[in-house]
């Protein structure tokens, strides 16, 4: 049974960081890309940052695009999102999703129950 277990999230400053983890257990990071997607208050979940099933490729949303970062560490089967600059619009319900296939724009089929990240001014 895939879980995955989202931490990190906090309250924080505008201008400040944040690094999230979600650690992964019943598959490991190689069996098909990862992905971080957010929900802000009253609106969708969306894209924030994936990477394939290998770790060779990354891609980002534009609007976190040079301030967050997606990495995975395979031995603790953990995938980080590293913040940097926050503002008050990355604030949300951040979320790590698992999926089968190997690259970042196919369908994930897991998901972690979210963690939580306010910006304040």
């Amino acid at each position: 049974q895939v879980r995955l277990v989202e931490s990190g999230g906090r309250l924080v400053q505008a201008g400040g960081s944040l690094n999230l983890s979600c650690a992964v257990s019943g598959r490991t990071l190689s069996d098909g890309a990862m992905a971080w997607f957010r929900q802000a208050p009253g609106k969708g979940r969306r894209f924030v940052a994936g990477v394939n099933w290998s770790g060779a490729t990354t891609e980002y949303s534009d609007s976190v695009k040079g301030r967050f970062a997606i990495s995975r560490d395979v031995g603790e089967n953990t995938l980080y999102l590293t913040m940097h600059d926050l503002r008050p619009d990355d604030t949300g319900l951040y979320y790590c999703a698992a999926s089968t296939q190997r690259w970042i724009d196919g369908d994930y089929e897991f998901w972690g129950p979210g963690t939580l990240v306010t910006v304040s001014l």
